[in-house]
């Protein structure tokens, strides 16, 4: 990033700390405690509401909406498509994370039908990215066979056709709305072994988008995902160092 749009990146992340924005994940159980603890310690304020008979009005009240793909069943599908529907209706951001896109027909498919729904942000890694694109791509049940090098171009093509940015998450975070490309270099190789990592890092896209403005959509990606590996960077360190 250069100097200005590290400037802007503070700034964003400022905005969280001062609004403490509401984000409401529909994710998956495996992360739900996860996430939420980490969008606490971020100064933001979780809720893990899902149910189809509530998600419509939450989404109202929410600053910003992550849809995260891990648990899928037809009443989670259906919440899913409710939420993000009423999310582009009252004009709040939602991020989709596309978890295991490719590994069955009946995931893909429904990765697919949210992308339908115009999120303002796509993350997932190099081989569910491929997969989202239609492009051919190995993927080892929710963990990615490719760099994220690899998934460039597919990114770049479904930024450009669905109107979106989509991030791609690799040893380099590659962020791009179809035309500029951001990389973000801080990343943690350990990520890949610790569950929920990528899922949390979502959420903390829809927390940066909560407050920023649409123009600054490319940015506050890439500046919550740098954040998010700045400060797992300085855990690692200090686990290795026995200070934790």
């Amino acid at each position: 990033m250069s100097s200005d749009m590290q400037r802007d990146a503070l700034d964003l992340w400022q905005r969280v700390q001062q609004r403490g924005p509401l984000v409401q994940c529909i994710t998956n159980y495996v992360s739900m405690d996860i996430m939420a603890n980490m969008l606490l310690a971020a100064g933001m304020s979780p809720a893990m509401a899902h149910s189809l008979d509530e998600v419509e009005e939450f989404v109202r009240i929410a600053s910003a909406l992550l849809i995260n793909m891990g648990t899928l069943s037809s009443d989670w599908v259906a919440s899913k498509k409710l939420a993000a529907k009423e999310a582009v209706a009252v004009g709040k951001p939602w991020v989709l994370d596309p978890v295991g896109c490719g590994a069955t027909s009946y995931r893909t498919a429904a990765c697919v039908a949210m992308l339908r729904q115009r999120p303002a942000v796509v993350r997932g890694n190099a081989s569910e990215i491929l997969a989202l694109a239609g492009a051919a791509a190995d993927i080892k049940g929710v963990d990615s066979t490719a760099a994220s090098h690899e998934a460039l171009d597919a990114a770049k093509q479904l930024a450009t056709a669905n109107n979106c940015v989509v991030a791609v998450s690799g040893a380099v975070d590659l962020v791009t709305d179809g035309s500029t490309v951001l990389e973000v270099h801080n990343g943690v190789a350990m990520l890949t072994k610790i569950t929920a990592a990528g899922c949390s890092v979502t959420a903390l896209i829809a927390g940066f988008l909560a407050v920023a403005q649409p123009h600054e959509t490319l940015l506050a990606t890439a500046a919550a995902m740098a954040v998010f590996g700045l400060i797992l960077a300085q855990l690692v360190h200090r686990c290795a160092r026995g200070q934790v």
